[in-house]
């Protein structure tokens, strides 16, 4: 980079209050020092004639939609106004043609790679998606379609919005698809409120910024902690790939009710009918096994000493053959080959038994790891294995599946805390994936053979567990009996964690 960045002011509404305005800004570069740009989004003129703005204008006019191209290299993209009901656009509106041809005169500049700012005045929609949302604002509902297409494909380094006045600033999105495409700089949305409104909420922001032109690469895409997905991503595909999962639309799994009460002294809600273990709830079509599976908790082949906790979509069964007594499979009811293929409720309960088991594990002193294989199998298990505190560092656990992976020539890479894994691996993908009770995720895309007891080996080395012999789960399987007693004890410990027993 060479040379001094731009010192930049961004504002939201000015709504005809330029008086207020300038002498803000004047009192800020008093104290700080000039800036190079005041750029404005949202309503600018609000009832004040124009002939009010002649005082201030230092412009010339440049239409509703277009890009600027500083003395720097800064390039800044804007549309104005907000978006028409018809593609007759009026003077103060913008239509999907603008938007078209905005996007045309970017993306046809060879190696493209982005605008450094992007002024619009409605917000994109669904932008709180991944991110932190704002208290005052319904992202889902509010801003244009039209706009979100637009920032997908300009992939601007900081895109001011307003009209809503209120100042929000979401968390940096990336702009590429982690282990699938070359890593990009991340986007910045941040919305401000109006010119001097009661409530005192934020209306000018100040940055620095080096044109893009300018930068190292490795520098421009730099990814922070906090970078989440791109919010747009999903917008208009969540739909088509739940129909191409079911074959038309999605369809929930079976609900089933495995009867716990009897060693409890407690009943749970029925259909009347006793002396059956299984009772059907609103029975649904579900995806079948190709055979038999041991994990369908309506399959006659699943080991039902081994359950000791039932949600709606998910269940809890003791491992067979498990690292230890307290080994745990987070399983959905119905038939799920991997995560990336749940449904959003059937994965909101298996995030709330890991809370659960989080809360529980660190209650006995001890920290968890998740690990899931999904390869040569075919129904989903998430292994959690709990390590006592005082065994070793979360460091040194993570240290111990890279090492391992190292030596057994497997791509074992780290992936941003933020990212989900349906953004990494797409249904039918093999891939082998840890989670650390930090938030750390390691992941590693299957491409040819992988040693089944990967998971179990690193876990069970003297550098964790120190349980050898207890790689291989059939060398270590209890008696039926043995298991139900370990089982029943698991359960009734684990009672007050267990969120299926307050519903």
């Amino acid at each position: 980079m060479a040379g001094k960045p731009l010192r930049v002011l961004a504002c939201g509404d000015v709504e005809g209050k330029f008086d207020l305005l300038f002498n803000r800004v004047q009192v800020i570069q008093k104290k700080s020092g000039e800036f190079d740009l005041l750029l404005c989004v949202g309503n600018f003129f609000g009832s004040t004639s124009e002939t009010e703005w002649e005082a201030y204008r230092t412009y010339a006019k440049k239409g509703r939609r277009g890009i600027f191209s500083s003395a720097s290299g800064l390039q800044i993209a804007y549309l104005s106004g907000t978006e028409s009901q018809s593609e007759t656009a009026p003077a103060y509106s913008f239509s999907s043609k603008d938007v078209a041809e905005l996007k045309i005169s970017l993306l046809s500049i060879q190696n493209f790679k982005g605008v450094d700012i992007l002024l619009t005045s409605p917000w994109p929609r669904d932008v709180g998606n991944f991110g932190n949302k704002p208290e005052e604002v319904d992202t889902k509902r509010c801003g244009s379609v039209l706009i979100s297409n637009l920032a997908m494909s300009l992939k601007p380094r900081y895109h001011f919005a307003a009209l809503e006045k209120i100042y929000y600033e979401r968390l940096p999105y990336r702009n590429h698809v982690v282990l699938q495409e070359n890593t990009q700089h991340v986007s910045r949305f941040i919305a401000l409120a109006n010119v001097g409104n009661t409530c005192k909420k934020k209306y000018l922001y100040a940055f620095s910024i080096f044109p893009m032109s300018s930068m190292d690469l490795a520098e421009l895409v730099k990814q922070p902690q906090d970078v989440t997905e791109n919010p747009y991503r999903e917008s208009g595909k969540e739909a088509h790939k739940s129909k191409m999962l079911s074959g038309s639309e999605e369809q929930p799994a079976c609900q089933f009710f495995f009867d716990l009460s009897k060693q409890r002294g407690k009943k749970r809600q029925s259909d009347g009918k006793e002396g059956q273990h299984f009772q059907h709830k609103q029975p649904r079509k579900i995806s079948q096994p190709p055979g038999s599976c041991w994990f369908c908790l309506a399959s006659p082949e699943v080991e039902k000493h081994l359950v000791v906790s039932i949600g709606t979509h998910c269940y809890l069964a003791l491992a067979k053959g498990g690292l230890s007594n307290d080994h745990i499979l987070i399983l959905p009811i119905g038939h799920y080959q991997s995560v990336v293929e749940l449904s959003s409720e059937v994965m909101e309960e298996v995030d709330k038994y890991k809370c659960a088991l989080k809360k529980f594990f660190r209650s006995k002193g001890k920290r968890c790891v998740v690990f899931e294989r999904n390869y040569r199998s075919q129904h989903l298990q998430l292994q959690v294995i709990p390590v006592p505190l005082s065994c070793c560092a979360t460091e040194d656990i993570k240290d111990s599946f890279i090492l391992q992976a190292q030596e057994q020539h497997i791509e074992l890479l780290e992936i941003p805390e933020h990212t989900d894994i349906k953004q990494i691996a797409q249904p039918g993908t093999p891939y082998f994936y840890v989670e650390l009770d930090t938030g750390e995720k390691l992941f590693h895309r299957i491409k040819k053979k992988f040693p089944l007891q990967f998971g179990r080996e690193v876990l069970a080395s003297k550098a964790i567990l120190n349980v050898p012999e207890r790689v291989d789960w059939r060398q270590c399987t209890a008696s039926r009996e043995e298991a139900a007693v370990v089982a029943k004890a698991f359960r009734e410990d684990f009672q007050p964690f267990d969120f299926s027993e307050l519903q």
